[in-house]
C-alpha cells in the first residue's frame, strides 16, 4: 500500500498540466492569421522537445523519469492539436457539409475532413506505443495512446450529435467543420462512452493503489488522472455548461477580424 501523497501528487500534476496546456494550444491557435507559421514552429520544437524526453528517461524507472515522459508524450500530443488547430494538417475535404446530405455521403465527407490528422495521429501512437514495448518506462506513449482514444471517442459522439456542444475554442477559419456537428441531444452513445472511460480510469485507479513501487504508482495514477479528465469533458458534452469559460483568458482575439 502506498502512501497518499504518492497517489495525490499525480492529480494535482495532471489537472495543472491539462488546464495550462489547453489554455496555450488554444492562446496560439486563436491570434492572426499571419502568426499561424510562427504557432507551427513553437509546435514542432514542442514535438520535438516532447520526443526527446521520451527518449531520454525510456530506460530510468525513477519516478522524475516517469513524470518527464508523462510530460513528453502531452507535448507530441500539444504539436498534433496545434497543427490540426492552424489547419496545417485537418483533411482532403474543406468545406461546409451540403445541405440535406446524409448517411454513408456525410460520414464519408466528415471522414475526409479529418483524415489527414487522423493518420497523422495513428501513426505517431503506433511508433510510440512500438518504442514503449521495449523500454522500462512507456509512460508517454501510453499517455499519448489514451488521449487518442478519447480523443476519437470525443469526435464520434459530436458527430452523432450532444445536449451541449461548446465550440467556441474552435478557431474561425474551422468553422466549417461545425456542419459535420450531430444534433443537439442525449445519445446512447455518449452514456456508453463515459461509462467506458470511467471503467478505463478504475482500472488505472486499482493500479495504482495496488502498486508494489512508488514508480508504479505514480505510472498508474497520472493514467488514471488523465482518464477521468477525459470522463469530464465528455460529461461537459452533455451537461448545460460551456467549458469554454475555464479558458477564456486564452480567448482574447477570438473575434478580431483574420487577415488574409
Amino acid at each position: 500500500m502506498v502512501e497518499g501523497i504518492g497517489l495525490g501528487l499525480p492529480f494535482v500534476v495532471v489537472t495543472i498540466l491539462w488546464f495550462v496546456s489547453t489554455g496555450l494550444v488554444a492562446m496560439l491557435n486563436h491570434r492572426l492569421r499571419q502568426s499561424f507559421g510562427r504557432a507551427l514552429i513553437i509546435a514542432g520544437i514542442c514535438g520535438i522537445g516532447g520526443l526527446a524526453l521520451l527518449v531520454l528517461t525510456s530506460q530510468s524507472t525513477a519516478i522524475w523519469a516517469v513524470y518527464a515522459s508523462f510530460v513528453g508524450g502531452l507535448m507530441i500530443w500539444s504539436w498534433h492539436e496545434i497543427s490540426f488547430l492552424t489547419g496545417a494538417v485537418a483533411g482532403s475535404h474543406r468545406d461546409p457539409l451540403p445541405e440535406g446530405t446524409t448517411g454513408w455521403r456525410r460520414f464519408s465527407l466528415a471522414t475526409m475532413a479529418l483524415i489527414h490528422h487522423e493518420i497523422a495521429l495513428a501513426m505517431t501512437a503506433a511508433l510510440l506505443l512500438s518504442l514503449g514495448a521495449v523500454t522500462a518506462n512507456p509512460t508517454g506513449a501510453y499517455a499519448f495512446a489514451l488521449l487518442l482514444i478519447f480523443r476519437l471517442m470525443s469526435k464520434l459522439n459530436i458527430y452523432r450529435g450532444v445536449p451541449n456542444m461548446s465550440d467556441e475554442l474552435l478557431p474561425a477559419h474551422l468553422d466549417y467543420l461545425k456542419t459535420y456537428f450531430g444534433p443537439r441531444k442525449l445519445r446512447p452513445m455518449l452514456v456508453i462512452s463515459i461509462t467506458v472511460i470511467l471503467c478505463i480510469a478504475g482500472y488505472f485507479a486499482n493500479l495504482a493503489i495496488t502498486a508494489t513501487n512508488p514508480t508504479e504508482t505514480a505510472q498508474a495514477a497520472l493514467l488514471c488522472c488523465l482518464s477521468l479528465l477525459a470522463a469530464l469533458e465528455h460529461m461537459f458534452l452533455a451537461l448545460p455548461f460551456r467549458d469554454s469559460v475555464l479558458w477564456q483568458w486564452a480567448l482574447t482575439n477570438r473575434d478580431q477580424p483574420t487577415e488574409s
